[in-house]
């Protein structure tokens, strides 16, 4: 009895202690923990420093070429068409003849109205003499006052004759020279709607053919009415400067990629907004000295619309959505902690964002471990070297 007392002793004895022994292992290996995790260093990440800079603002948009000058040709008298003295697809200068209406009918009516101004004109002679007469026999009461009354009468319809047959002359010339059909501009025409032997009518709907200039050109793009608007408040504001003419300068761009070597300027903005389309037409001219622009071609035109002076660029990796689509960022501040910040960006400059609001120049924006950080963690921030970034240049 006394033997189980002391073997039953003993085990409870061993028990505590081996309690008391595990129980301090695990106080142990829990402070040990908490050293290891107080000794982790800060997550790295890589950041860009925000520097203003001046950027040029430039929008790419789409358009057609249109003729700086269009005139379309047409008869101004009627008559059978003769001939057509023009090449089709040439340079034809301004008062060249293209056409020829036979002109018979108007040499005769130009005779006509010769002869009866040469007889006005001696029925004129007649009366002045017959008037100068009857005034000198009046004064001596030759003739009566009646008679004297009737000669000069005579003589003022005399005048008016002459007048109309004056009148009469100048308007067949005009008929007559209308048989030769000039070309109004300077420009290339197009080709011939009309054949020899075609009557044609005076002021008819459809033309023999047209004429356009196409140096310089016009290119017409379109623009919407807010980007025009905010453009204007820049302006005014002074964060996007222009030229002192207020001008803005142009390139073209063709269907295939290659870049037309003349310079454009933007000379023209509508003043009625498209209520379909919510856009406003803008013209550039552009030198065509070797005509390379055709009317109606398909071209990109990218407007240098300015200058920002203090300009923030923002790499698109560096710029984040949430589910609303709202941009923004991730900024370390001075003591290194993660802050995320709201951003308004504008537009791209080739793999770059144009930053409205959210940056200041010389803050630190994340640019790589944003997976491996959240707001309100302490980062060690190491700048990321801008020489591996590509140069910000326009995407066109």
């Amino acid at each position: 009895m006394l033997l189980h007392r002391k073997m039953l002793y003993a085990a409870l004895v061993c028990a505590v202690s081996a309690t008391a022994a595990l129980t301090g292992c695990k106080e142990q290996g829990a402070a040990g923990t908490a050293a290891a995790a107080r000794e982790m260093p800060p997550t790295e990440v890589k950041v860009v420093t925000a520097k203003a800079q001046p950027i040029e603002i430039e929008t790419v948009l789409t358009g057609r070429t249109n003729a700086y000058y269009v005139a379309e040709v047409r008869p101004q008298v009627n008559g059978i068409l003769k001939k057509r003295l023009f090449t089709e697809g040439q340079e034809v200068k301004a008062g060249d003849q293209l056409y020829q209406i036979d002109p018979a009918e108007y040499e005769a009516a130009l005779k006509s109205a010769e002869a009866s101004l040469a007889q006005a004109r001696a029925t004129l002679v007649q009366a002045q003499a017959d008037a100068k007469r009857s005034k000198a026999l009046l004064k001596v009461n030759a003739v009566s006052k009646q008679a004297d009354d009737a000669a000069q009468a005579a003589l003022k319809t005399a005048q008016a004759s002459v007048k109309a047959g004056e009148a009469a002359v100048v308007s067949a010339k005009i008929n007559l020279d209308y048989t030769k059909v000039r070309s109004p501009i300077s420009g290339r025409i197009a080709r011939s709607e009309f054949t020899e032997g075609a009557l044609l009518s005076a002021y008819q709907t459809a033309a023999l053919t047209n004429v356009q200039q196409l140096d310089p050109i016009y290119v017409d793009v379109t623009q919407t009415a807010e980007a025009l608007l905010r453009y204007k408040r820049e302006i005014e504001q002074g964060t996007l400067k222009v030229n002192p003419d207020g001008s803005a300068p142009v390139k073209l761009t063709f269907a295939d990629g290659t870049t037309y070597a003349q310079e454009g300027k933007l000379t023209f903005t509508d003043v009625q907004v498209d209520e379909t389309t919510g856009s406003v037409r803008l013209r550039a001219v552009f030198p065509n000295p070797n005509q390379d622009l055709l009317p109606g071609m398909y071209v990109r035109a990218k407007l240098t619309e300015g200058t920002r002076p203090d300009g923030i660029l923002l790499h698109m990796q560096s710029v984040m959505r949430d589910t609303r689509g709202n941009a923004y960022v991730y900024i370390v501040t001075p003591d290194n902690k993660v802050e995320q910040r709201m951003v308004s960006v504008s537009q791209t400059i080739g793999t770059y964002w144009l930053v409205d609001s959210g940056v200041k120049a010389g803050e630190r924006v994340m640019y790589e471990g944003f997976q491996r950080t959240k707001p309100g963690a302490t980062v060690n921030a190491k700048e990321f070297d801008p020489k591996t970034l590509p140069e910000p240049k326009p995407i066109f």
